[in-house]
């Protein structure tokens, strides 16, 4: 299940994306625009700032900006940074050592349903929102 942080994250990302790009955006416009309170808002964008998704600048002219184009940005990148996983079963996340992995009749219906979900968010960017919009 993905959580309000990855939506959040997600939204935060393209209203970026339809800001101008060579100007950092207050916190408190985008928190505004969101309806998302500004101190939740920190903890999201927190990760991303880390993870060099975004940048950030404090000051009177601060605020956040994205680091690449819209369109080099995908939706599984981004909920990836901000959800940790995925992965819909514990057996596939990360280096998950499952003893029944070699008789389990299950695991490659999960590692397919793994594979949609990745290819699926995986292959839209943040420039292909944007696109729909219109």
């Amino acid at each position: 299940m993905i959580t309000t942080k990855g939506r959040y994250a997600l939204r935060v990302m393209l209203d970026l994306a339809e800001q101008d790009s060579e100007k950092f955006v207050p916190l408190k416009e985008i928190a505004q625009r969101q309806g998302i309170s500004k101190k939740y808002l920190e903890l999201v964008l927190k990760v991303l700032v880390q993870n060099e998704i975004l940048n950030c600048a404090s000051g009177k002219n601060g605020g956040y900006k994205l680091t690449r184009k819209p369109s080099e940005y995908t939706v599984g990148e981004i909920l990836e940074l901000t959800e940790g996983t995925l992965s819909i079963v514990a057996c596939l996340q990360g280096e998950n050592k499952c003893e029944r992995k070699s008789q389990c009749l299950t695991l490659p219906m999960w590692q397919r349903f793994n594979k949609l979900t990745y290819d699926f968010f995986n292959g839209i960017t943040l420039q292909d929102i944007l696109d729909e919009k219109k």
